[in-house]
């Protein structure tokens, strides 16, 4: 132990489970644990919606609600879950001096205007001129600004006070494992003591789906387990709208607070594999070796996988060929959530270390039960496209 060992300190959890670390524990603690799918409006894919939220609770001001898109509401609400568990919500010193890495989307698009401007095209031909028109009179002036990634971050500053540096990435998974990567990187050397890092995701919106389905990754039809969708018709994944932000401290700053430590972050490691070469599962093998080389065995994985095809396929094959880790693919129950993913992984493996428990299996006729107390614990996400990230997590 050192005084610059990263910790956890602090966690902040929504998903179509509900929202909070013990909400999400008990759903996926249960004997036989159960998604909650909506697979209605955007038939035929299915997605993992948003629970009930009172946003309230966590942003107080109406108009700061207003101002905001749904996954900034759900980033940002999120966020205050983490600092009050880390007990520096409200701590304008704590606050102040806290730094802030997020992974975040582009933002959603305005449907009616885009519709608008579908149709308009079909009875003219001058689209130049008709584009033009539209960007000045449809627009809204602050629908641009709206789809900054950056603003999740500005609003968290506004909202909790979170004054410090902040970074944003964007880049799906990839965009979750950098900002933990760097997070951690940032207090083990020293030029941090308390970082908020995290992701928001909210897929109940048509141009997201979009995106995923013009690379041919959604699963159509009925919800599957996310191991059991090689096969089947579409792509694989089933996505779904979340959130995860982590209180990254160290070790020092932790023990001088008086704070609960959930459990110490590890290794991080990220990979940026070559798909086509056929050595795509050797390379995320190789990844999981990397991080899991100073790890206890037996070891439990909250694997991120997606769904999609070619990745989850070598992910699985990388997992079940090393006997001694027992995976739980969590997006089965709570879909995939992009940004998000990453951290949430982290979140889940901290929450069975806290609580020297595993987690049953999701999937009975794909994963293996996992005996004994889970010292150490991977969380993987291995990018439905691109970008590759394991940490471990250990007890304290």
């Amino acid at each position: 132990m050192n005084a610059h060992d990263v910790v956890i300190t602090g966690i902040g959890l929504v998903s179509s489970l509900g929202e909070g670390s013990d909400a999400h524990w008990s759903k996926l603690t249960a004997e036989r644990p159960e998604p909650v799918v909506d697979d209605g409006r955007y038939s035929p894919y299915v997605v993992h919606p948003l629970p009930e939220i009172d946003w309230g609770l966590q942003i107080a001001k109406r108009g700061d609600q207003r101002q905001m898109e749904t996954w900034q509401r759900l980033g940002t609400y999120t966020a205050g879950l983490a600092l009050d568990d880390a007990g520096i919500k409200g701590d304008d010193a704590l606050c102040a001096t806290m730094d802030m890495v997020v992974a975040a989307g582009g933002g959603e698009r305005d449907e009616a205007v885009d519709a608008g401007i579908l149709a308009a095209s079909e009875s003219r031909s001058d689209r130049d001129v008709l584009l033009n028109e539209k960007l000045t009179t449809e627009l809204r002036p602050t629908l641009f600004l709206a789809q900054l990634s950056n603003l999740l971050a500005g609003n968290i500053s506004i909202v909790h006070k979170v004054t410090g540096s902040s970074r944003t990435f964007m880049g799906e998974e990839g965009a979750g494992v950098s900002a933990v990567e760097t997070a951690a990187a940032r207090i083990r050397s020293g030029q941090a003591t308390h970082i908020l890092v995290g992701g928001a995701f909210q897929t109940e919106h048509p141009d997201m789906l979009l995106g995923y389905e013009l690379g041919a990754y959604l699963h159509r039809g009925p919800w599957k387990p996310v191991w059991q969708r090689q096969g089947a018709e579409g792509g694989g994944v089933i996505t779904g709208s979340g959130a995860a932000f982590l209180v990254l401290e160290s070790r020092e700053h932790a023990v001088a607070r008086g704070r609960h430590i959930y459990a110490q972050l590890e290794a991080v490691v990220s990979g940026r594999s070559r798909r086509g070469n056929g050595d795509f599962e050797n390379s995320v093998a190789r990844l999981i070796d990397k991080a899991a080389a100073r790890a206890d065995r037996p070891l439990l994985a909250m694997s991120g996988a997606s769904g999609a095809h070619a990745a989850t396929k070598a992910e699985k094959t990388a997992l079940d060929n090393d006997n001694s880790i027992a995976a739980r693919g969590f997006s089965a129950l709570t879909g995939h959530m992009k940004e998000a993913q990453f951290p949430f992984a982290v979140a889940l493996a901290a929450l069975a270390v806290d609580r020297k428990a595993g987690y049953p299996p999701f999937d009975a006729a794909s994963e293996k039960p996992f005996e004994g107390l889970p010292q150490s614990v991977l969380a993987t996400a291995v990018g439905y496209h691109y970008f590759e990230g394991i940490a471990l997590v250990a007890a304290d």
